[in-house]
């Protein structure tokens, strides 16, 4: 494969994302899968391929395949994530068949938004976090492709929300590392001059790496 060679997904959606025994992601199915434009180009165009609810507008309409398509199926599969949802769904009535077509309304506003929550979260989220996720949902489900983030922002966007998670983590484990007692030597009763307790100690202090993904 050639260096900065782009392929475009062309069929993203929740059932091809595979989650091994740590949770870590990994895209399944690139049967569908296109070569991206090369030179000037802007689209590739191909046959309407992939499946309801995720595929991009624009696409379904014209044939033309774009980056910014993939971007709107990630879209839907944060919607998925939000709302304990399917993309589509015929058990619902009316407008929510359609994930997309029934958040939508919602995704803007910070006191409505909990209308589409997964119910069986019972309210217990981070409501900034959540927000912030809907939002950044609501952009990639624009339906001008040329206003949807890059996926190489909706990563930084995401990296984001987990910071403080990871943080958290390192840090509870660096107090339990730090809390754990230290049984004397018999031999050894005296006090130290020097003083020195866990915190001084640059080993002990020292923070986790952020795990790569």
């Amino acid at each position: 494969m050639r260096p900065n060679h782009k392929f475009i997904y062309r069929d993203f959606k929740a059932s091809n994302i595979l989650l091994d025994s740590e949770f870590n992601a990994k895209l399944s199915d690139f049967g569908l899968a296109k070569a991206g434009p090369t030179g000037d180009r802007t689209h590739v165009s191909t046959q309407v391929m992939g499946t309801q609810g995720y595929a991009a507008p624009e696409y379904v309409a014209t044939g033309r395949l774009t980056a910014k398509s993939d971007v709107y199926s990630f879209g839907v599969v944060l919607l998925e994530l939000l709302s304990g949802r399917r993309a589509v769904d015929k058990t619902k009535v009316g407008l929510e068949q359609n994930l997309v077509d029934w958040t939508k309304p919602y995704l803007g506003d910070r006191r409505k938004l909990f209308r589409i929550m997964d119910t069986k979260l019972e309210g217990q989220y981070p409501q900034k976090a959540a927000f912030t996720a809907a939002t950044l949902a609501s952009q990639c489900l624009c339906t001008e492709s040329k206003l949807r983030p890059t996926m190489s922002v909706v990563l930084a966007t995401l990296e984001q929300l987990e910071a403080p998670k990871t943080a958290a983590r390192n840090s509870q484990s660096e107090q339990q590392t730090l809390s754990v007692p230290h049984r004397r030597s018999p031999m050894r009763q005296h006090h130290s001059p020097l003083n020195i307790t866990p915190s001084a100690s640059p080993l002990l202090s020292h923070r986790q790496s952020p795990r790569v993904r």
